[in-house]
């Protein structure tokens, strides 16, 4: 039999990995009786563990959740993914960079050394793109929002304006609030789209569906009636909101998407597309299907390769680039006679 603080140990891992387990179960794999597991979950109760013992044809116990926050176990592959997982956090803007970074050094100091060099050749720098322009959201309201969530429970939130003036800076917290929109929502889900946080929320007054900056929030209290979730238009989170974005009416393909052959390498290419195909078809040729939110917003996309341009279809796309070309026509200046002319 292992020594008791081994046995422990082995005991809190196994209710970690599964929520129940008989009694008979943990006997088997701890190779004691089940006097023993029933001695060995007392202690752990009384190291602060919430561990409860359930009644059925075998009785059971069960790891809940607690008051406090005990000490917990992890393998070699958890800790490495909560090590990493805690080096990007600053990149999610929820406002935690400082208290990710004391986690992670808790974490690393009770590691062992097999583990410390995992990690170390593993650092992460998280960069978000230069155009996301990641705004800081706060921790707290964060948490308001979520427990709404959960509650199933309306918000009631000032929403600030996009862009302030000088003079609306200038003014205090109470009047800029006064200023700022109020919304009453039935909220759904918090999600992260290049570097913010959003809220997607059935906007009551409106009646119709919106996503809201988090960073622009601020939630009133108390909150607002219980509510039954609707469901989300097509039934999947991501792709709706990811059709949102796009400037599409909900499902997450792009309204506009076209063909080309590009006169350039796929290598060439492919590092600009984020969700578009890229195919090589030559030593120098490729193919590229990609999509918009629009004709000319496709055209313009793929304008801007510095390369010559077939275009396969549709013949929406082909309408798209001879309206570009008028367009950039009429805006270059017109050609200057040098006096160079042969003739009259």
């Amino acid at each position: 039999m292992p020594k008791t603080s081994a046995r422990l140990l082995a005991l809190l891992s196994l209710l970690q990995t599964r929520r129940d387990w008989s009694g008979e179960d943990l006997a088997a794999r701890l190779d004691v009786s089940t006097r023993t597991v029933r001695r060995d979950v007392d202690r752990l109760r009384d190291l602060g563990y919430p561990i409860t013992a359930f009644k059925g044809p075998d009785g059971g116990y069960r790891l809940d959740a607690g008051s406090q926050l005990p000490p917990l176990l992890f393998d070699d592959d958890q800790a490495v993914a909560l090590a990493v997982a805690l080096q990007t956090a600053a990149a999610t803007g929820a406002g935690i960079q400082d208290a990710a970074e004391r986690a992670l050094n808790t974490v690393r100091q009770v590691m062992p050394a097999r583990l410390h060099h995992r990690i170390d050749m593993l650092r992460v720098t998280a960069v978000t793109p230069s155009d996301a322009r990641p705004a800081q959201a706060d921790s707290r309201v964060l948490m308001a929002i979520s427990t709404a969530i959960h509650a199933r429970e309306e918000l009631r939130f000032h929403y600030a304006p996009a862009f302030r003036s000088a003079q609306d800076q200038d003014q205090d917290q109470d009047q800029d609030q006064g200023a700022a929109d109020r919304r009453r929502v039935q909220p759904h889900h918090l999600i992260t789209w290049r570097g913010r946080w959003y809220l997607l929320a059935w906007d009551t007054d409106r009646a119709d569906w919106r996503t809201f900056r988090v960073d622009r929030i601020s939630p009133g209290s108390p909150t607002g009636p219980r509510f039954t979730p609707r469901e989300v238009p097509g039934g999947d989170v991501a792709s709706f909101v990811t059709g949102r974005f796009r400037g599409s009416g909900g499902p997450a393909d792009w309204p506009c998407r076209g063909e080309v052959i590009l006169d350039l390498p796929a290598a060439d290419v492919s590092p600009y597309i984020h969700d578009g195909a890229v195919e090589e078809v030559g030593p120098n040729r490729c193919r590229l299907v990609l999509g918009s939110w629009s004709w000319n917003g496709l055209a313009a996309a793929v304008g801007r390769f510095d390369a010559d341009i077939e275009v396969v279809g549709p013949a929406e796309l082909k309408a798209a680039f001879a309206h570009l070309a008028r367009r950039y026509a009429a805006a270059a200046p017109a050609p200057v006679d040098d006096g160079s002319t042969i003739g009259h």
